[in-house]
């Protein structure tokens, strides 16, 4: 059986940057691939992935009846794939009131969970959505009922996904159990991307190849998806977003964020940022 290798973030925090690296080092081209048709499928919370699979429409049911089906959709995807699965996912690693994990350890091969300073977290999900509302965003990373797509609009391509608050998040990845996981940071792949990518790809046991990974790295330059965006446009962008591929700078924040809302988000998320490298001992952020 192939199993799901699961891509996971917190929303905006790198992943769909590794996704084009990975794609870019699978397929080893002379060219960059098509940012619009990269070698993983569709996101874990695909509403069309989950009613081919169960058979039936998922708008006629409640969000509950959905998340209980998403393991089985899992097992099954994994027990007919005829190559690793490798999979976006945005859920927060959970377990359903009967104890099962949302991604079951039997349809999973391991897991590289990519982690983002909250701070410019903040910054890139308010411009992701398009409302550019901070303090919105500031209160929703420390909300654990905060959740994507749970209104009651069911026609929305995505099914509801459990967010949880950033910390819940980060720690329920990082600290799943019976899976194995591999962290990168979003800093470390902007400040020594070959060494961060050539760490993750022996991690999933690809064969390493260091011309490979450095023209992968090359290909996957932030100023070569903005090209494409800015020339055929991106599927994976919301229509209220301007763009999707915005600055991807380290320490945006800076120059956002109020005073209040930096202590704020600090206050929340101290010790997983302190955890992840994001806080001296003193409290101060060193990114």
């Amino acid at each position: 059986m192939n199993r799901f290798v699961w891509l996971a973030s917190y929303p905006k925090s790198g992943n769909t940057w590794f996704r084009v690296f990975l794609s870019n080092y699978l397929c080893d081209a002379n060219a960059p691939v098509d940012i619009n048709h990269l070698v993983d499928g569709p996101i874990a919370s695909a509403r069309s992935t989950f009613d081919a699979t169960v058979g039936y429409d998922s708008s006629d049911l409640l969000a509950d009846e959905i998340e209980r089906l998403r393991p089985e959709v899992y097992l099954h995807l994994a027990e007919h794939a005829t190559a690793p699965l490798y999979c976006k996912a945005h859920d927060a690693y959970t377990t359903l009131s009967d104890g099962r994990a949302l991604f079951p350890p039997a349809a999973t091969s391991c897991a590289i969970y990519f982690v983002r300073n909250p701070l410019d977290v903040c910054v890139s999900l308010a411009s992701h959505f398009g409302h550019n509302d901070i303090a919105r965003v500031v209160a929703e990373i420390g909300d654990r009922t905060h959740a994507l797509f749970a209104k009651s609009d069911r026609e929305r391509n995505q099914l509801p996904q459990k967010l949880l608050t950033w910390s819940a998040h980060v720690l329920s990845w990082v600290d799943a159990p019976a899976i194995r996981v591999h962290v990168v940071r979003y800093e470390d792949l902007k400040l020594d991307p070959e060494e961060t990518f050539a760490f993750a790809v022996q991690f999933l046991g690809l064969p390493y190849d260091s011309a490979r990974l450095r023209r992968a790295v090359e290909f996957s330059r932030f100023e070569e998806l903005r090209r494409q965006e800015d020339t055929v446009g991106f599927g994976e962008k919301l229509p209220c977003a301007p763009s999707f591929f915005r600055q991807g700078e380290v320490g945006a924040w800076r120059a956002v964020l109020s005073t209040s809302q930096v202590q704020r988000v600090i206050a929340d998320h101290r010790a997983v940022m302190m955890r992840m490298g994001y806080l001296a001992p003193s409290g101060e952020p060193l990114f």
